[in-house]
């Protein structure tokens, strides 16, 4: 294993720790309500925004092991977004990280209630870090507008308006991707900086590229990859008539993209403080994803 899986794994790892934790002290009821919150949350998954924040904490001179309720909100918010993306409703997809989906587990409407729990356990773990002090104020502020009608949501929205419209542009498909994924993958990068009293305006950019380039892989492998190599179903977006770059201007033109985008994430890193060799290695194994 080199040394970006090892670390990979080693923020994984201290996450998995604390949301164990969490699920372990979880005593809501009915009981169907913490079954499918923990059945969404425990499901695995790349852990990939609480490792960027762990990440991030490291370079900059945090404490990781300090900030488990960011962590932990982070997750919460983007496991609640999977569980209402995948309703009949939105992308009506049954299957998620190789398992089936909480609606198809437990039903529509209570996989729309897990959905709702998740998102306000997470400002509740939000509110209690905030009472800590300005810095985590501030931090907690950036997540829930990353996450709002701004952010992701708005994203979400544009993506079900632009299904099969003929007349869609790449100023279109570029606010999809910025605000359904690019936000909320740059929101742990600028909560890290904030936090840790450090100049943010790179690491947003930096993740608003990277989360741009996430996007934009998740379509290719849409066309390139089987139902069992990502975990849900191939080959939506062509059915469903979404909005992707690759309807937009072909696979090839789409590959090319996926590389430039790659090439502007590397250049960003490179006037950044400290090693930032992790997030080098990040990038990279986002252009080479297979799932």
């Amino acid at each position: 294993m080199n040394t970006f899986e090892t670390r990979y794994q080693a923020y994984r790892v201290l996450f998995e720790e604390k949301l164990r934790s969490f699920c372990d002290a979880l005593r809501v009821k009915p009981d169907v309500l913490a079954e499918s919150m923990r059945y969404s949350l425990l499901s695995g998954g790349k852990r990939l925004r609480p490792v960027l924040f762990f990440a991030a904490l490291d370079l900059m001179g945090g404490v990781p092991e300090r900030e488990g309720e960011f962590a932990l909100a982070l997750e919460m918010i983007h496991t609640y977004s999977l569980i209402h993306d995948d309703l009949p409703a939105m992308d009506n997809d049954d299957f998620r990280r190789g398992k089936p989906s909480c609606h198809r587990q437990f039903g529509e409407a209570n996989a729309i209630l897990a959905g709702d729990a998740l998102l306000n356990t997470a400002f509740s773990l939000l509110f209690r870090a905030a009472s800590r002090g300005e810095k985590q104020l501030l931090a907690a502020r950036c997540l829930c507008d990353a996450a709002g009608a701004e952010g992701m949501i708005a994203g979400q929205s544009a993506d079900l308006l632009m299904e099969r419209k003929g007349d869609a542009t790449a100023e279109d498909l570029d606010f999809i991707y910025e605000h359904k994924t690019a936000k909320l993958i740059a929101a742990p990068l600028v909560m890290a900086a904030i936090l840790c009293g450090e100049p943010y305006l790179r690491w947003e950019e930096y993740g608003t590229l990277l989360g741009k380039l996430f996007q934009l892989t998740d379509d290719l492998l849409d066309v390139k990859a089987t139902t069992k190599e990502l975990g849900k179903t191939a080959g939506k977006d062509e059915r469903e008539g979404k909005l992707t770059c690759v309807r937009l201007i072909g696979l090839s033109a789409s590959e090319a993209q996926a590389d430039l985008i790659t090439k502007r994430c590397l250049s960003v890193l490179e006037g950044a403080k400290g090693d930032v060799s992790f997030f080098r290695d990040l990038t990279e194994n986002v252009r080479r994803r297979e799932r």
